[in-house]
């Protein structure tokens, strides 16, 4: 018998990384490796959009309050400004909490844009992720929202679109009205949300003396939560001073009781009687504050019962994300 002749295959060009497109995952990868693009290129973006940003909100004016919106707030909203400035035919930009039926933007009628800050994100980087909704909204049809999706590895972050310069300051609302601008002609969809969502709303109030703490109502106590911006070693080792010292406390009948992890920054947490309001409480943490500062600025090693003291307040922490 004959011998087959060996088949050749025609060598296909080897593209660059930075030239390879995105296809679907079971498909040829564009290279000309013969793989599949999941096997081959598509791997090295999905590692890019997976990778965990431990503080996606750094840089950001603001931070600690992009984290408390995001995780402690039930209802709020804040002015976002662009760097390069609005497009033509969008009127303003809006960061809200949470939107009504959960939707990550929202193109409004007058075609003002509402983003939202408080949904599940498809890769390891919030910023990354509503950076790509955000750039959706602003060229969404008005009346419209705008669904979720894995955002490009390269494509921009927050950082990126927002103005670096520029007060952040968050507007606390009871309830979720500011969903929409005229109720009276609300689908009956987004009817039924606000009433689930006002209904299930914790009473919270942010604080005018000290910036990101927001003071909330539970049935059965009140709290204020606070989130910080130092490296956590640091602030936990501060917190300890003063926990030993017994000068940790906002008041009689106030007590530091753990804190959160939440987008790299840590949230202490104080009980509070029922009795104690959000007014109440601003000159005691603005007392505090000036405490804090000292103890941040203590470099002595910890004593025993400093040690004690971070070793509970360690053990108390609750990590958010």
């Amino acid at each position: 018998m004959a011998k087959k002749r060996p088949q050749t295959k025609a060598k296909r060009p080897q593209l660059d990384d930075a030239e390879v497109p995105v296809v679907g995952a079971r498909e040829p990868c564009p290279c000309g490796s013969g793989r599949r693009y999941k096997a081959c290129h598509g791997r090295t973006a999905a590692q890019a959009t997976t990778a965990l940003v431990q503080r996606p909100f750094e840089g950001l004016p603001g931070e600690c309050d992009w984290v408390a919106l995001r995780e402690l707030v039930p209802a709020a909203t804040v002015g976002l400004t662009l760097r390069d400035g609005l497009p033509e035919g969008v009127p303003s930009v809006t960061l809200a909490t949470v939107l009504p039926m959960a939707w990550p933007a929202l193109r409004r009628d007058d075609g003002s844009v509402l983003l939202g800050l408080q949904n599940d994100t498809a890769s390891g980087d919030i910023s990354r992720d509503l950076a790509d909704t955000l750039t959706r909204a602003l060229t969404a049809d008005p009346g419209t929202p705008v669904q979720g999706r894995r955002a490009p590895a390269d494509g921009p972050r927050l950082q990126d679109l927002l103005a670096p310069e520029g007060a952040f300051e968050p507007e606390v609302h009871s309830g979720f009205e500011f969903w929409v601008p005229d109720p009276d002609n609300a689908t009956p969809d987004v009817t039924a949300s606000l009433e689930r969502a006002n209904a299930a709303a914790i009473p919270t109030v942010r604080l005018k003396s000290v910036d990101a703490a927001y003071w909330c109502e539970t049935p059965d106590k009140n709290h204020l939560r606070w989130v910080m911006p130092h490296e956590e070693e640091h602030l936990l080792d501060a917190l300890a001073r003063l926990h030993a010292a017994g000068r940790s406390s906002l008041g009689e009948g106030t007590r530091l009781v753990g804190s959160f992890r939440a987008h790299g920054l840590t949230v202490p947490v104080w009980d509070l009687p029922s009795e104690i309001t959000a007014q109440d409480i601003e000159k005691p943490a603005a007392e505090f504050a000036e405490r804090l500062a000292e103890a941040l600025a203590a470099d002595a090693p910890l004593t025993h019962d400093e040690r004690r003291a971070r070793g509970g307040l360690t053990n108390r922490q609750v990590t958010l994300s």
